[in-house]
């Protein structure tokens, strides 16, 4: 989601047809590739003379600049920095968190938090709630689809430019602890204040399963790895199979990853007997590992296809790359990030962690998911667009293949290593529709500023139609699509025209399922953006060709 839009306290509508490429890197950086284990410290054998000297020349430095530098100097600070720098130097995944910043990355992995239940999104500086949680803290308070957040406590947030991450700080907070909420209500004359006491709410990683509209055909979207990722899996997964799935679509798109062993046990659900399932490679054999399938499964036979794309990372990469290798699924989508190092947390004596990348990922036929990396940390953040520039998001032919670190499936097929993992069946993106100016749109929260006000207008006449009847019948016509481009030059954007009309159908879609949200909830608003997702489609037409699947699906 447009981080404009993302949630401030309750899981959110994430749309796939929207990727933010920085947001995804913050994540890497912050919350991938992790090994749970302790690492108390033990000084290297290797150099130990070199790094005495390297520690006793920066402790001199900084004690001369904190003495007798002209200006007073932050230390804290410099030192900081310095890490920073020192750490970039090895790779783009190797960081040091301060204290205050590994909460923030902590929670990623969490499946709960403390907070009010509501989301919101940015149009004018303006935070709007675009969705309270059902029977949640700021529902039974009495805050509403469509107030304006004028006050956080005593904090004035309207008109403040704070980030999402900002107001999501401030909504957040202690269990049982309250905050008072004032807001302004469409039709209302005055701000009105609610007092909300703040408690642990569920925070899904796995959206809730469907069985599509065939009936046979069940849809899993994990959208990361965390503490509870793998019991929501099974949740989920069993589920469908009450439901009577016959054949799964598995859904990593935008799956950053988490912890290794959560998309491990989920690998095991999926691949029979004894197989490999990853293994990691360190300095020594300190770190390295092996990873086995070693339980029964739930679906071990069962048609499976997965959907990947350039944002599926680190241990969605982990899991996918075990099925193409064991010829276990099909692959449909586009080349995976290639985010390959696995990093150790250690706890650091002033609060702070070292987040220090100990090992390389391998599959189980011996491909590196990591893609190359040099020295030159803002070409490594600029990849993925660096991949669309030269044509690889729209056409499978500019995907680079190192013909020489070739491999081979179970069943023998070709696979290649050089960083990430590349579909069976490449579906290409739609940069025409996902333009800059709908990108625009969607980060300034035109899109949700322009449904939330149809729905407030339509309210009597969508309320009458049950959510079959609105995903049949709804349509934007064209004279409210001009007033998205008048809705988006007020917030600052230039006349649409040529460019409103080319993204026309992405802004259609998106405006159909955020009314569907305010409407019917998330998961109405999920299937309308299931219906024109070309990814999907293809991977529906995938796991229905049972010629196709023989050749993955049939024993070892």
């Amino acid at each position: 989601m447009p981080p404009s839009q993302r949630s401030a306290t309750a899981p959110s509508l994430r749309p796939f047809g929207v990727r933010w490429r920085w947001a995804l890197l913050l994540m890497l950086a912050f919350g991938s590739g992790l090994l749970v284990a302790s690492n108390p410290f033990r000084p290297s054998s290797e150099n130990p003379a070199g790094t005495a000297r390297a520690y006793l020349r920066f402790k001199e430095i900084l004690s001369y600049v904190d003495r007798d530098y002209v200006d007073s100097a932050d230390t804290e600070g410099l030192t900081d920095y310095a890490v920073a720098r020192m750490l970039e130097k090895l790779d783009p995944h190797s960081v040091y968190l301060p204290a205050n910043e590994r909460e923030k990355a902590d929670a990623f992995l969490k499946s709960s938090f403390e907070g009010v239940g509501l989301d919101f999104y940015f149009f004018r500086d303006t935070a709007t709630v675009s969705s309270t949680l059902r029977s949640g803290p700021a529902e039974e308070a009495g805050v509403r689809l469509g107030d304006q957040l004028l006050r956080v406590g005593t904090k004035e947030v309207a008109g403040a430019h704070l980030t999402s991450s900002q107001l999501t700080a401030l909504l957040r907070g202690a269990r049982s602890s309250a905050v008072v909420l004032t807001v302004q209500r469409p039709g209302q004359p005055e701000p009105l204040s609610f007092t909300v006491m703040r408690r642990r709410l569920p925070n899904p990683s796995v959206e809730p399963g469907t069985v599509l509209a065939d009936q046979q055909t069940g849809y899993l979207k994990i959208n990361r790895f965390a503490g509870s990722t793998y019991d929501e899996f099974k949740k989920e997964l069993d589920g469908l199979r009450r439901q009577g799935m016959t054949r799964l679509v598995l859904d990593l798109r935008g799956n950053p990853g988490g912890y290794l062993d959560r998309a491990t046990r989920m690998a095991d659900e999926f691949i029979a007997g004894s197989r490999k399932l990853v293994y990691t490679d360190g300095k020594g054999e300190q770190y390295d590992t092996q990873t086995y399938a070693h339980v029964p499964g739930d679906w071990e036979q069962g048609p499976l296809v997965v959907l990947v794309d350039e944002n599926s990372a680190s241990a969605a990469e982990v899991l996918a790359g075990a099925l193409q290798d064991h010829d276990r699924a099909l692959l449909v989508g586009r080349r995976t990030f290639g985010k390959g190092l696995v990093q150790q947390p250690i706890a650091l004596q002033d609060g702070g962690e070292l987040r220090l990348t100990i090992a390389r990922y391998y599959t189980p036929a011996g491909r590196c998911i990591q893609k190359p990396y040099g020295r030159d940390a803002a070409a490594y953040q600029h990849e993925l667009a660096e991949r669309e520039r030269r044509g690889e998001l729209t056409s499978a032919d500019s995907i680079p293949v190192a013909k020489e670190l070739r491999f081979l499936t179970d069943h023998g097929r070709a696979v290649y290593g050089g960083g990430g993992i590349v579909p069976d069946v490449f579906v290409a993106r739609d940069t025409v529709q996902n333009s800059a100016y709908f990108t625009h749109l969607c980060r300034r929260g035109v899109l949700r500023a322009y449904a939330l006000a149809y729905y407030q207008h339509h309210k009597a006449a969508l309320a009458a139609l049950r959510p079959a009847q609105y995903q049949a019948s709804f349509q934007l016509a064209d004279a409210e699509l001009a007033g998205v481009g008048r809705l988006g030059q007020l917030a600052g954007l230039p006349a649409g025209g040529a460019a409103l009309r080319r993204c026309a159908p992405l802004v259609r879609h998106f405006i159909k399922a955020y009314v569907a949200q305010s409407v019917y909830g998330s998961e109405a608003a999920r299937a309308v953006l299931r219906e024109d997702d070309a990814e999907l489609q293809q991977a529906l037409q995938a796991v229905k060709d049972d010629t196709a699947l023989v050749a993955i699906l049939q024993q070892s």
